[in-house]
């Protein structure tokens, strides 16, 4: 089984080395055999090539590998970012990885900013569709840098991208016995593209009758989400508000150290990474948290079928955490390296 890893730049590199060093110790314990293959690609590879990725790059990860893991994209040397969006946005078009996989767990009461919230109140999921929306970059600019200057952004919609991540999380639900699906949009303002929405929602919901499924606008979801995230299972919606509302249920549980993700396309190659950006001033320093870097690991082994390795991670992590042995971030006095000690000791008492 390989891996394709990608440590990008600035902390991506600090968390992916703790990620791997996981990852190494809980397949030495369960006697699984995953090859990790390290990949350059960041802002020195661009900066020395001035390519973002090979020719072949995104053909050599789909055809080669079963997983690509990223730490962290970003660096202000390239001020247009320009290799993260090739890289990142490349591997998601091309690999065509529709599913956005936002698990919001948390793991420690004392982390939510929330009063009175129990571990069990901060338990959903979140599916934000991936490769449509406003991130296709239709539209442009006209008579920039004038007072008349206009921008012009479109949003695509589309019945088979709607209808793949829907159902996606319509089967997430039932097969994980989840009670409830809540579809978010802003069709009272956006009545055309969103009203695809609905259509897709009200056609698939009848197909899981064991599965409340729930229509809310954005805005009300946001709100619902701090008042009682209690009442969410799994929540599905579009790229743009996928990629705020993950955030605000980051904060939910503990912030984006703490925060996995997977893109996924079901039964192909699928990219998994930490939510947190690549903190260039951070870099070395030892203090990155590198837990969101480590929980995303576990989701890659999950989605590969290594499911007890990936029970092992979590059951680390929630151990490291609730003992506050991590970062300032938990409130924990370890550095970087010495968090990924710790919750490598954890699963090798398994082997003991």
């Amino acid at each position: 089984m390989r891996i394709a890893v990608i440590p990008g730049d600035g902390i991506g590199k600090d968390v992916t080395a703790e990620a791997v060093k996981v990852v190494r110790a809980v397949c030495d314990v369960f006697g699984s055999r995953v090859d990790l293959e390290m990949l350059p690609w960041g802002a020195d590879y661009y900066l020395q090539r001035g390519v973002t990725i090979p020719p072949d790059g995104y053909a050599m990860l789909r055809d080669q590998f079963e997983a690509i893991y990223i730490g962290a994209l970003g660096d202000p040397r390239v001020a247009d970012h320009r290799h993260a969006r090739e890289i990142l946005l490349g591997i998601r078009f091309e690999l065509d990885l529709y599913v956005n996989y936002r698990p919001v767990r948390l793991l420690d009461e004392r982390l939510c900013p929330l009063k009175g919230r129990r571990i069990e109140d901060v338990n959903f999921v979140v599916f934000r569709e991936n490769t449509e929306g406003l991130y296709v970059s239709i539209g442009g600019r006209f008579k920039t840098g004038t007072e008349d200057e206009i921008g012009i952004q479109e949003e695509l919609n589309t019945y088979k991208g709607v209808r793949r991540i829907v159902g996606h999380a319509f089967e997430f639900a039932s097969a994980n016995k989840l009670r409830r699906v809540c579809m978010a949009d802003k069709s009272n303002a956006m009545a055309e593209g969103h009203a695809l929405w609905q259509r897709v929602f009200r056609e698939l919901a009848p197909r899981y009758p064991g599965v409340e499924a729930r229509h809310l606008y954005i805005d009300a979801l946001a709100l619902l989400m701090i008042q009682d995230p209690s009442q969410f299972d799994v929540i599905v919606t579009n790229n743009m508000f996928g990629d705020i509302i993950t955030d605000l249920g980051a904060a939910l549980q503990g912030g984006l150290g703490l925060a996995a993700s997977g893109n996924l396309h079901p039964g192909r190659t699928s990219m998994f990474e930490p939510v947190h950006g690549s903190a260039p001033p951070l870099a070395g320093k030892n203090v990155a948290n590198p837990m969101a870097a480590i929980l995303s690991a576990a989701l890659m082994l999950e989605y590969l079928g290594l499911k007890n390795e990936a029970a092992a991670i979590d059951a680390a992590v929630k151990h490291a955490v609730a003992g506050g042995h991590g970062t300032k971030e938990i409130g924990g006095n370890l550095g970087t390296r010495e968090t990924g000690d710790y919750i490598t000791g954890v699963i090798q008492k398994h082997k003991a």
